[in-house]
């Protein structure tokens, strides 16, 4: 490669004459060449056309100087740096036998043509690259302005080169300067440069000998995409509200719409709740704090109610013991203090034709867990203060974080009660045992969050996304959507970093060991294996549609073709 230094054996001349001192040298009449004479003090260098019969025997004296000898496989870097001190060096060896020499002039001749290419090629590529390309020395000097960089910023070459940057453009919008002074590095980094201009930058200090001695930074205008881009997530906003206003209107014919997952512990749950369509029967819905369990009663209440029946949802846990018998059942005017003089009505009255959601059953007072048996088994209630009693239609859907068969055994919970809503169990899978279906809500969440925080982040690096897939969330789906939140909030610049993750996904992520069976065939058959699976997996989450498995997969739909035929 002619733009490098070549090696010093590349250089090397052999055109030479070698002698002891105390032996008699012949003055050569031939060619000019250097003749080496070795004496205990080391070794001294002339031209045989310096020399003549009249020329000092006292190698102290001109025309004779000293050189030094190094071996043949010196860096010419270094062979350069002792140049400074000597016009020839004799080259040596691995026996320490002078096979040759380097001179001056020849390492100067070398060097000076590997900057000529060097620099041939260096001012081609900058006059070949459509993006913005610009170089500070180490006083803040442009040094290469580009004509991407004259498109982009207005500014003509002449008009900058050799002239501080600082003169033309804000400090603290200068990513390159923040480069020069303290060695950082970006990628791909949304800047702006000027209010009017957005870029994407990427910036690196310039070292020599571990010396910051300049910055270079290469700029893509997205001022365009960026404008585009909100344009658009406007314009998405609006649709959203638009969808949610008529959603309330018309009732989505998708009772799993807002379930996100396709993983099979999921598809059971969405399999047992269809099931449910032609049943009144009660239903108990177990699983931890944070699963989504009210996201799966309104499913059931949507499989089984009419589009107008009324889902009405009560918290068990959050009412006070003394107002609960109120809220539940509804008072008449007059019935205790404080009361509304026109009465109320309670949930169970709101609920009729309908489902009424208990949440968190488990934390109902057990003198309340009595009134409710009475009125599952009866369908009749009285209102607080009230002497007729009123006819009940609803449904039960119950749901609790709890270990309600413990709580019966330690009488916190009466058994005829629990039996009584433990007729149809659905238990919902934590986060941690559907990991995979983390990538979809994670996405889900991202576009919400987009939406309402009016942040045009589009996408979730493969990093993040690996430390949300190595995390074991014990909060479940509401600490995955809260984390999601904060990482759109924090992404100011449209970019989500993985420092913003929250402090509890940058501790050690679980790492799980890759089991593999005992009897392992080829490398080639197991590849091909694992990608008959994956294959007939898209194909699966696709319904059998194969030209949106292929769009699923990254693949065109010939190649899919072929490979199911294989």
């Amino acid at each position: 490669m002619k733009h490098k230094l070549p090696a010093l054996t590349d250089l090397m001349q052999t055109s030479m004459l070698i002698y002891r001192y105390q032996e008699l040298f012949p003055i050569s009449e031939e060619a000019d060449i250097p003749i080496f004479v070795e004496i205990t003090s080391g070794w001294h260098v002339a031209r045989s056309s310096q020399l003549t019969a009249s020329t000092p025997t006292d190698l102290a004296l001109p025309p004779w100087e000293k050189t030094s000898v190094i071996p043949a496989d010196l860096p010419l870097p270094r062979a350069i740096s002792l140049l400074r001190e000597y016009s020839y060096l004799l080259i040596a060896n691995e026996q320490a036998k002078p096979v040759g020499y380097l001179d001056r002039s020849r390492a100067l001749q070398a060097i000076f043509q590997s900057y000529e290419v060097l620099e041939a090629y260096f001012e081609t590529m900058i006059k070949t690259m459509d993006a913005s390309i610009s170089v500070i020395d180490e006083e803040a000097r442009v040094m290469v302005w580009t004509e991407g960089a004259e498109r982009i910023f207005s500014l003509k070459r002449k008009d900058i080169i050799g002239r501080p940057i600082t003169d033309f453009f804000p400090l603290e919008m200068l990513e390159t300067i923040q480069s020069l002074k303290s060695g950082h590095s970006l990628y791909r980094h949304q800047h702006q440069p000027r209010q009017d201009l957005v870029v994407l930058i990427n910036t690196n200090p310039i070292y020599l000998h571990e010396k910051i001695i300049g910055a270079v930074a290469a700029e893509t205008d997205i001022t365009s995409q960026v404008r585009l881009n909100q344009e658009l997530l406007n314009a998405n906003k609006k649709v959203n509200h638009l969808e949610q206003e008529m959603a309330k209107l018309s009732p989505s014919p998708d009772p799993f719409g807002q379930i996100k997952g396709t993983s099979h512990a999921i598809r059971q749950v969405k399999t047992m709740i269809q099931k449910l369509g032609a049943t009144q029967a009660t239903v108990l819905i177990l699983g931890e704090s944070g699963v989504g369990k009210e996201l799966f009663a309104k499913a059931v209440h949507d499989v089984r109610e009419d589009a107008h029946a009324q889902f009405v949802a009560i918290n068990c846990g959050a009412i006070s013991p003394t107002l609960f018998e109120s809220e539940l059942f509804g008072y008449k005017k007059g019935a205790f203090s404080g009361a509304d003089q026109k009465g109320k009505k309670g949930m169970i009255e709101l609920a009729r034709g309908g489902t009424l959601f208990l949440d968190e059953v488990g934390e109902m007072p057990l003198d309340m867990q009595v009134k409710l048996l009475r009125v599952l088994q009866e369908k009749k209630y009285y209102p607080v203060g009230g002497t007729k009693q009123i006819e009940a239609d609803f449904r039960v859907v119950a749901a609790t974080n709890k270990n309600l068969e413990e709580m019966v055994k330690e009488g916190k919970f009466r058994e005829d009660l629990y039996y009584r809503l433990n007729v149809v169990t659905l238990k919902i899978p934590p986060l941690r045992e559907r990991i995979e279906d983390t990538i979809e809500l994670a996405h889900f969440f991202l576009y919400e969050f987009s939406l309402r925080y009016n942040r045009p982040v589009h996408a979730i690096s493969q990093n993040v996304m690996q430390n949300l897939l190595q995390y074991d969330w014990p909060g479940n789906i509401r600490e995955l959507r809260n984390a999601i939140e904060r990482l759109v909030v924090f992404a100011t610049d449209g970019i989500i970093k993985e420092e913003d993750l929250p402090y509890s996904l940058q501790g050690q992520p679980k790492t799980s060991p890759i089991e593999l069976p005992d009897n392992l065939i080829s490398l080639q058959q197991e590849l091909e294996a694992h990608e008959r699976r994956v294959i007939l997996r898209a194909i699966e989450l696709e319904n059998g549609n194969k030209q949106a498995a292929a769009k699923r997969l990254g693949i065109s739909r010939a190649t899919l073709y072929n490979k199911l035929n294989k």
